[in-house]
């Protein structure tokens, strides 16, 4: 019997990464009571995203494997556009509280479009009008959340 070639290493990387994730949050929802179907605990809805996440990861490992799949190798890490997206994420982190939902959401969305090769201040611009309205709909209005949305100054 011959051991399967990766045919696509990016995309069983990607699937690989999918299951990793899906594994650490299986075990971080082991912490916390399932329940049941009826009556879920905080445990049950944790664990059923990672059980999704984990198929959808081993079901792109295996299309990597199959011999059908396209030969791609995997390519090097992006480190500019990483650090782009986690520095914008952790912007937003620092900055909730002091300029409220609206401010922070700007910051991120601008920040991390500066990850793409393809990044203009229009694109940029809109793209943060879109995604603020939206979340603002969804979050704070649709869900509730007790999120500051304007800066600490206006309140």
């Amino acid at each position: 019997m011959t051991r399967p070639t990766i045919r696509d290493q990016r995309a069983f990387a990607s699937g690989a990464l999918f299951l990793a994730f899906a594994i650490f949050f299986f075990v971080t929802a082991l912490n916390y009571p399932a329940g049941t179907a009826a009556r879920m605990g905080p445990g049950y809805f944790p664990r059923l995203l990672a059980i999704a996440l984990a198929a959808i990861g081993l079901a792109v490992m295996l299309g990597a494997v199959r011999r059908t799949a396209q030969r791609q190798a995997s390519q090097s890490w992006d480190i500019n556009g990483l650090a782009w997206v986690t520095g914008s994420v952790v912007l937003f982190a620092c900055l909730l509280f002091p300029l409220g939902l609206v401010g922070a959401l700007f910051v991120l969305i601008v920040v991390s479009s500066r990850a793409s090769p393809e990044f203009t201040w229009t694109g940029a611009l809109a793209n943060a009008a879109v995604l603020i309205a939206l979340c603002l709909l969804v979050f704070v209005y649709g869900l509730g959340l007790k999120l500051p949305v304007w800066p600490a100054l206006l309140d």
